[in-house]
């Protein structure tokens, strides 16, 4: 892997990590692509491999507007959501006495949102486009079985602005029935499997209070089979049996083939 020089920001410190180089990388080229590009861009891929962790960071980069759809939400719940992101929401004062109303962007602004789809698509779009700022819709799986895909092929239609959508690593599949949106997707990122330097970067973020050895981390790494989310859980595990050892450092001996995290839940009769 070449390492990037992106961070991430962690308890213990920074440490660089692929996947956000990736994200950061995608998002950039959508923002300062040519005006006759499209303006979309997705990344995708299995859960664990860091991909929320990546755009809230690329989001605070980039300072972009950042939602989390909810496999709850409703169209309107949606549009809600991105417009509160952009400081426009429901039960902000309107009238208080002396207090002008607060612009936002360029122009003035009512605080709160419209009372129709369309107005509120209208609402985000001009702010959008006002702004600058692009948008990040993470877990956007859920905008899929929503119905809710159209919205934002109307929200990028009135902004033409830099998107970044996060999903799954079926995805990609899920869009290619939206024929319209899917031909406004500028570029498909592939989110990677966390790997050894992954596994170096996290070890130095979060391992404060017992080292962890290279032979130790390279199974953790295999066991973790890519998910940056196990690579945690097992190096807080592996400080925790150091500490009660007594050790400043675990390796593979000293570990003594204790079992490490897979995600699977043991069989009966094991531990």
């Amino acid at each position: 892997m070449t390492q990037q020089p992106d961070l991430v920001n962690g308890a213990g410190g920074t440490a660089p990590l692929q996947n956000v180089g990736l994200c950061l990388s995608a998002l950039e080229k959508a923002a300062k692509r040519p005006g006759h590009l499209p303006g979309m861009v997705v990344l995708y891929g299995p859960s664990g491999y860091g991909k929320s962790t990546a755009a809230a960071y690329v989001a605070t980069r980039l300072n972009a507007y950042y939602v989390e759809a909810r496999s709850s939400w409703t169209k309107k719940a949606m549009l809600e959501a991105i417009l509160c992101s952009m400081d426009i929401r429901k039960g902000r004062p309107t009238n208080l006495p002396g207090t002008p109303k607060q612009p936002i962007g360029p122009k003035s602004w009512p605080v709160q949102p419209a009372r129709t789809l369309a107005g509120m698509i209208d609402q985000a779009a001009e702010q959008l486009a006002d702004s600058g700022r692009p948008l990040i819709i993470d877990e956007m799986d859920h905008v899929v079985e929503r119905n809710a895909v159209e919205l934002v092929r109307d929200l990028y239609e009135a902004s033409r602005a830099a998107i970044l959508l996060i999903g799954e690593e079926a995805l990609p599949g899920k869009l290619a029935q939206w024929e319209r949106f899917h031909g406004r997707i500028l570029d498909w990122v592939a989110a990677q499997p966390a790997d050894l330097d992954d596994g170096r970067a996290l070890r130095s973020m979060y391992c404060d209070r017992v080292g962890v050895a290279d032979d130790l981390l390279a199974d953790v790494v295999s066991a973790a089979e890519g998910s940056v989310r196990r690579i945690c859980v097992n190096l807080e595990r592996i400080q925790e049996q150091g500490q009660l050892d007594g050790v400043d450092v675990m390796d593979r001996a000293t570990w003594a083939g204790r079992p490490l995290y897979t995600g699977r839940a043991p069989r009966r009769g094991t531990r």
